[in-house]
């Protein structure tokens, strides 16, 4: 079923400039997330590459590192923080097609196979839908009623030991001038029921990509800068403080209260990537279509 809304036009925002990603430079350590471990030596997760078509995985991830270098320019920074072991939670901006193969592009160049959450229809594109499944898509199907069944299978993901990634939004961003919109609540309950089958916080990393918005895709040149951090752990721990009397599940409280802060954590970076100033007016509500004041997240 298909999202309601549509994206803005590429022409609702200027192209990501060289003079701001020089002052990106100054401020961060720029790495290339199209290479393999890009911030230096790293050791693979070989059980979680041995275990997901190793030969077919590391042939389209080639290509579509080529593709993306052909496209664009992309830098990112924080990259040293992905764990090499052990499971965690991306949690990645959706303004833009793009922002789904530069964040997994990077995780696979540094050694990890998360899973990830993406909307079933995909699984049936010709060609395509194939390699999402060989790459570790879980099938989302959208208002199906089946959201409890996908919670629960993110979160066995998790608590098996892998890394989950999802992009919370739920489809690309239809905020007109592309900011982060209103998270949808289950990357809240997958973190906070995933932690407490652990008994301990599972890391959880917002990722913010920019610059894609602008890109010709049918003719891309000449190439335009993308800037993507993987920011640092975003803390939670106050929210699993009374984890022993939630009773069945999470509290929707707690739910929202850790939705609203990865958004605005996730809007904060943009704004430091896009050099500018989110809208006085508030965020963008997919669920009303408008924006609204952020004091009513």
């Amino acid at each position: 079923m298909a999202s309601k809304g549509k994206p803005s036009p590429r022409s609702a925002v200027p192209a990501l400039s060289d003079q701001q990603v020089a002052l990106l430079a100054q401020r961060h350590r720029l790495a290339d997330p199209t290479r393999y471990y890009p911030t230096g030596h790293r050791i693979p997760a070989l059980d979680e590459i041995d275990g997901q078509h190793p030969v077919g995985t590391t042939r389209l991830l080639r290509g579509v590192s080529q593709v993306v270098r052909d496209s664009c320019r992309v830098y990112a920074w924080g990259l040293e923080r992905v764990p090499q072991s052990g499971p965690f939670i991306t949690a990645a901006t959706h303004v833009t097609q793009f922002d789904v193969f530069i964040p997994m592009m990077a995780l696979f160049h540094l050694g990890r196979r998360p899973r990830y959450m993406a909307k079933a229809e995909m699984a049936h594109w010709p060609l395509i839908g194939s390699w999402f499944r060989m790459v570790g898509m879980q099938p989302v199907e959208r208002k199906s009623g089946k959201a409890r069944s996908i919670e629960e299978e993110s979160i066995s993901i998790i608590t098996s030991g892998r890394p989950l990634t999802i992009w919370p939004e739920g489809t690309v961003s239809r905020d007109p001038l592309k900011w982060p919109m209103s998270l949808k609540p289950g990357v809240g309950f997958i973190a906070l029921e995933a932690s407490r089958q652990l008994g301990r916080m599972v890391p959880l990393y917002p990722s913010i990509t920019w610059g894609a918005a602008s890109i010709n895709h049918k003719w891309p040149w000449p190439r335009k800068n993308v800037v993507m951090c993987y920011d640092r752990l975003l803390d939670y721990a106050d929210l699993l403080e009374d984890v022993d009397q939630w009773g069945a599940e999470p509290p929707k409280q707690s739910v929202h209260a850790l939705c609203v802060r990865l958004r605005n954590r996730m809007e904060e970076v943009m704004a430091e990537i896009r050099g500018e100033e989110p809208p006085a007016a508030g965020y963008f509500d997919y669920v009303t279509m408008t924006r609204r004041p952020r004091s009513e997240q």
